[in-house]
């Protein structure tokens, strides 16, 4: 076959060369097969015994998943299991069976696809993420009805495989930490996609966006994953992988340049100091963030205790996750994010109103007021968890002071409790605003007279200051943290918290991108947080230029027009202040 290459969005650094594993979401194939009446009972038995073998595989996932990672993760399957014992899809399948006189795989296929064609109709988001679920269920009991070859099961390969798929849902990410993964290509998603995110944090390369290419790549092709020009070649010439497997030496040999300056300070050639942190995505990257020499959490996101679960986590089990992190990283700080659901984030057991699952306005700290039970029961298992080392707690899409207030009424009533309960907790610990959307850049100065910090969300700010979905591969396109609205709605609120005397951090992903960074660095900010893979560079960067070289280089930024010309400027500044920080494949 002749090599081809696609192009997608680079959404997390590096290359990958080997061999592929299609993650199927093709619709179920199954040709009828008439039954003789006295074979209905036989035909109900084994889809019975499949529902059965189907269930044992799951529960051996998540015990696998709760011995390598950590119970939230392994959670996740238990939307699977719910599917697996639903009782109308249960009774649809024996009736039809009975009814048609069909074999048992022909009307469980039908059966399931009646409930993906019903889901996808559905209008809210949540409940069309179920059809995942649902397909890996019904992939999963029809492989058992069917006795199919398991050659497709990733569990059954050794080698290292680059997945390839439509989507990656939180829970197939999930379950692939730890194996044998060395890249992601998705036709779907952005550069600030689950996928993508999930990908730093695991430290493979990935590409999203590509549109078709569950439609080019056929499981086990030989693949190219180029993350950082977003380019995937099919069938590589060997040319091509003789220039990829150079390239990848050349990778590998220039960030352990960077090993040298892992426990040095983030400080420029004349004397501006930056904290770096970590964004967490994952309790079980602790351990190697702090081997980095990273100063701290900059953004612990809780949403993993909670979604693709059937019910809420407990105070308990919430504190024993934040104590854990807090401790490792201690004396460093740990800044916290209360919980960031809604929209595509419910918990299915809430029952949460159709009308309530839109994407733009009911989600965070507005779910978090709406829901004062779920979140005064974390704000416990924080407060708890504070004292045992160096706890921030900050608020997500806060749109102004009065959220901000009404917060703080619940955090106060907590602390009250505790305190009245004789429970230790840090009475000062520092609460701060999550900057990410218009309303709080413009009301920023009134925001940082009460918060103890800012943290600006970029993730969150560019798509709502854009007006565009990042998730959504049609408008990704236009993504642009270069964009003039979002470096002046930084800049705006940089200015804000330095009039109040309040530090402020970037977690954005925007962060980790050297070009980008070093704007950040003239704009003032005091923290940056990022992907713990990113945190060397940066480090070097910071370190090999003058904050007033840098500082004037932004004020000419500030007045360009366009995101294009925001970018071309930067990278030429780049090279020019710090040509140390960037490979010959930067591209």
């Amino acid at each position: 076959m002749p090599e081809m290459i696609l192009k997608g969005i680079p959404a997390a650094p590096g290359i990958a060369i080997g061999r592929c594993f299609i993650m199927d979401k093709q619709e179920f194939i199954v040709p009828p097969r008439a039954i003789m009446f006295e074979e209905i009972p036989i035909e109900t038995a084994r889809f019975e015994e499949a529902l059965l073998h189907t269930r044992e595989e799951i529960r051996e996932i998540q015990e696998k998943i709760l011995k390598d990672l950590d119970s939230a993760h392994a959670n996740i399957f238990d939307a699977h299991l719910m599917v697996l014992e639903d009782q109308s899809m249960i009774e649809d399948v024996t009736a039809g069976i009975a009814k048609d006189k069909l074999s048992a795989e022909y009307v469980f296929s039908e059966v399931i696809k009646k409930y993906i064609k019903m889901f996808s109709n559905l209008q809210d988001d949540y409940l069309r993420e179920r059809i995942s679920d649902v397909n890996d269920v019904g992939r999963r009991v029809l492989k058992n009805l069917m006795d199919e070859n398991k050659s497709h099961d990733l569990t059954h390969w050794n080698e290292d495989l680059i997945i390839v798929a439509h989507d990656l849902s939180p829970s197939e990410a999930a379950s692939m930490y730890k194996k044998n993964i060395i890249a992601f290509v998705t036709d779907v998603g952005g550069k600030t996609s689950h996928t993508a995110i999930m990908a730093k944090s695991l430290g493979v390369p990935a590409v999203v966006g590509l549109k078709d290419a569950t439609l080019h790549i056929q499981n086990q092709d030989f693949v190219i994953v180029d993350g950082r020009k977003g380019l995937v070649v099919i069938n590589p010439a060997e040319e091509t992988k003789s220039q990829y497997s150079s390239a990848i030496d050349r990778i590998v040999k220039f960030q352990d340049r960077f090993a040298d300056i892992k426990n040095l300070p983030a400080e420029t050639l004349d004397g501006r100091r930056i904290r770096l942190m970590a964004n967490l995505e994952l309790p079980d990257e602790i351990t190697s963030i702090k081997e980095l020499g990273i100063e701290g959490i900059g953004l612990y996101r809780t949403e993993f205790l909670y979604m693709n679960r059937t019910d809420l986590p407990t105070e308990e089990e919430q504190f024993e996750r934040y104590k854990h992190v807090v401790e490792t990283m201690a004396p460093h700080p740990v800044t916290i994010r209360t919980l960031d659901l809604g929209g595509d984030k419910f918990i299915s057991s809430l029952k949460i109103p159709k009308e309530m699952y839109a994407s733009l306005g009911w989600r965070a700290i507005r779910f978090c007021l709406a829901q004062p039970e779920i979140f005064k029961t974390q704000l416990r298992a924080i407060l708890r968890a504070s004292v045992f080392g160096k706890v921030r707690l900050m608020y997500p899409m806060i749109a102004g002071p009065s959220e901000f207030s009404q917060a703080n009424v619940l955090l106060n009533a907590v602390k009250k409790e505790l305190k009245n309960e004789k429970i230790p907790f840090d009475a000062k610990i520092p609460v701060g605003v999550m900057i990410e959307v218009p309303s709080a850049v413009m009301t920023a100065d009134l925001l940082a007279r009460e918060a103890a910090f800012f943290s600006i969300g970029t993730n969150d700010l560019i798509q709502y200051t854009l007006a565009i979905e990042r998730f959504n591969e049609s408008t990704a396109h236009l993504y642009d943290p270069g964009h003039p609205a979002i470096l002046r709605m930084i800049k705006r609120a940089i200015e804000a918290a330095r009039d109040s005397g309040i530090p402020v951090s970037l977690c954005g992903e925007m962060s980790s991108e050297p070009h980008l960074a070093l704007v950040l660095l003239g704009l003032g900010i005091d923290e940056l947080s990022m992907s713990p893979i990113n945190v060397l560079q940066i480090k070097q960067l910071i370190r090999s230029v003058k904050f007033a070289d840098v500082k004037k280089f932004t004020e000419r930024v500030l007045k360009l027009s366009t995101g294009r010309e925001v970018e071309d400027l930067c990278k030429l500044t780049l090279e020019k202040l710090a040509p140390n920080i960037l490979t010959t494949d930067n591209g």
